[in-house]
């Protein structure tokens, strides 16, 4: 493709993702979610997903809808919540679930990223991550049905860590606030959160920019991701109701407790 990474739609960015396809999926609850990417997705109709992402979205936005059309065979995630569909179809059997704490989620997708296999952390040593029994899927019958293995481990300085693989997918999905026709990227807040690290454990990453710049209006001090990682990039515009930005979870004060 050259240097312009560039492609005319969200249909055309996600079109050869595969049945079965591993994918590593941005953002942190709904903050900086590839929502327009994932809705391109639900209307390929390919299904069986493996996928990795911090957590799964909520019922009805984001991961979620994947999720509920039954297209996620797996996820590997550091939070489960806001989901019923997600603890229905995985205690009924219906989906694999890794969870990981949420450093080392971070730290294994950036490994895979940069070319690293495995790295020892002390997170969770002596806890049933590191002792393995952690049921991953439920048979029909309620009982375990595939349960994580032990991890190695080693003693470094009189203290404990496990080894950890790094993570490689065949795709990534991600969206950035800024990014230019090479790839270069610039995410906005919490958004930057995950959205790097995924962008770097894709074989081939996508990502949807919310403004799309020509190379060289970009500070190089601005970049957050270098396009080094990027392989598509799609222009999501504010107008497309797939490109919504939502809240998780919406609190508000009463005028009685001092506010609006």
């Amino acid at each position: 493709m050259g240097l312009d990474k560039t492609v005319d739609s969200m249909d055309e960015a996600v079109a050869d993702i595969p049945e079965g396809a591993s994918l590593a999926v941005g953002g942190f609850g709904l903050c900086g979610i590839p929502s327009a990417l994932i809705a391109a997705l639900l209307e390929r109709g390919a299904g069986g997903f493996k996928v990795v992402s911090n957590n799964c979205g909520v019922d009805d936005w984001g991961l979620g809808l994947l999720l509920r059309a039954g297209r996620i065979a797996r996820m590997t995630s550091s939070y489960v919540g806001e989901n019923k569909e997600f603890a229905r179809q995985y205690l009924s059997g219906e989906l694999e679930v890794e969870l990981v704490p949420q450093g080392t989620l971070a730290e294994r997708l950036r490994a895979g990223g940069a070319g690293i296999p495995a790295f020892y952390t002390p997170a969770g040593a002596g806890t049933q991550i590191g002792h393995g029994g952690l049921p991953w899927r439920y048979g029909a019958d309620g009982q375990v049905a595939v349960a994580s293995p032990p991890k190695e481990t080693r003693v470094f300085d009189d203290r404990e860590y496990l080894l950890e693989e790094g993570i490689r997918t065949d795709f990534a999905l991600v969206r950035a606030t800024i990014g230019d026709r090479h790839g270069n990227l610039v995410f906005r807040s919490s958004a930057r959160n995950f959205n790097p690290l995924v962008a770097m454990a894709g074989r081939v990453t996508v990502a949807e920019v919310e403004h799309l710049v020509e190379p060289g209006e970009l500070d190089p001090d601005e970049v957050h991701l270098p396009g080094v990682f990027v392989q598509r990039v799609v222009r999501v515009f504010p107008d497309d109701p797939a490109a919504t930005r939502r809240i998780e979870r919406r609190c508000v004060r009463t005028e009685q407790e001092g506010g609006a």
